[in-house]
């Protein structure tokens, strides 16, 4: 199982559009103005949240009032389905409180219109965003949660959980030491954070991979799970996050349990998707 940090007084809180931006082919940038971000609490590294979006045809956006991780969903329940809001889980790629602005980095896949291939409602979100436009954020608080006996950090990822991997890089000290394995569609998806200089980031280019062994590109995260298995790792003890499709971080876990000798207690994951399988309504 996965560790979580816990958030810190979390506040349903309202969130406006003020700008999108295309930051690669696949992935697309929007900026939340969030005027009480006092009330939310900023603690950089992988720090999610669960984003409430208006339904299709809502005239208004109507957010539980309740914080508690049962309070807040039986609220959910509680209200009429035409009425609850969509709910989605996201990561804070960057803050900035003196300009009381959020950034959220959203996967952009699938079609608009397309019964073939839809998109999803966080991808419609964002592919569509208009500055003013409404939704209402709930912080999670952060999965990252390393062992202080750990001496250097193993991070996996495909696209989905990339903004994760920034936030933590960009949070991780100086002189941290450690190993980032990025898996993105193409090259075009690869994006410029700060990595200390003792962090190896080695990105994996789906596209590419997919041309040596066309299964590859199956399933999100089954090249980057291919990296690993052939990696040569720091020596000492490691502590790990493995995050995105539910393949990827349940085989990573495994490989580096029972191929590699590690213990459990040094191994966090989280699937944050499940590749054929779309979220609940």
């Amino acid at each position: 199982m996965h560790a979580l940090r816990k958030p810190v007084d979390p506040h349903v809180l309202v969130a406006e559009v003020v700008s999108t931006k295309q930051v690669g082919h696949h992935l697309r940038r929007v900026t939340l103005g969030i005027k009480d971000i006092e009330r939310l609490t900023l603690v950089g590294d992988d720090q999610w949240f669960r984003l409430f979006l208006p339904r299709p045809g809502q005239e208004a956006l109507k957010l539980p009032t309740r914080t508690s991780n049962y309070g807040w969903y039986a609220q959910y329940l509680a209200t009429p389905r035409s009425r609850r809001p969509l709910v989605r889980n996201y990561t804070i790629r960057a803050s900035r409180p003196e300009l009381r602005e959020i950034d959220v980095d959203f996967v952009i896949h699938g079609h608009e219109g397309r019964d073939d291939d839809p998109m999803g409602p966080g991808a419609t979100f964002a592919a569509t965003a208009q500055p003013g436009d409404r939704v209402g954020i709930l912080d999670q608080g952060a999965y990252f949660r390393p062992r202080p006996e750990h001496e250097w950090t193993l991070l996996v990822a495909d696209e989905s959980a990339l903004p994760a991997v920034a936030g933590i890089c960009e949070s991780l000290p100086d002189d941290a030491r450690g190993v980032a394995v990025v898996e993105v569609p193409t090259a075009d998806d690869r994006q410029d954070f700060r990595v200390p200089a003792g962090v190896d980031l080695r990105w994996v280019e789906r596209d590419r991979a997919a041309a040596a062994d066309p299964a590859l590109a199956e399933v999100p995260g089954r090249a980057a799970l291919a990296v690993v298995r052939e990696a040569e790792l720091p020596h000492g003890t490691g502590y790990a996050l493995v995050s995105g499709e539910q393949a990827l971080a349940a085989g990573v876990r495994r490989h580096l349990v029972d191929d590699r000798g590690w213990s459990k207690a040094h191994v966090d994951f989280v699937g944050y998707w499940r590749h054929g399988k779309a979220s609940p309504s």
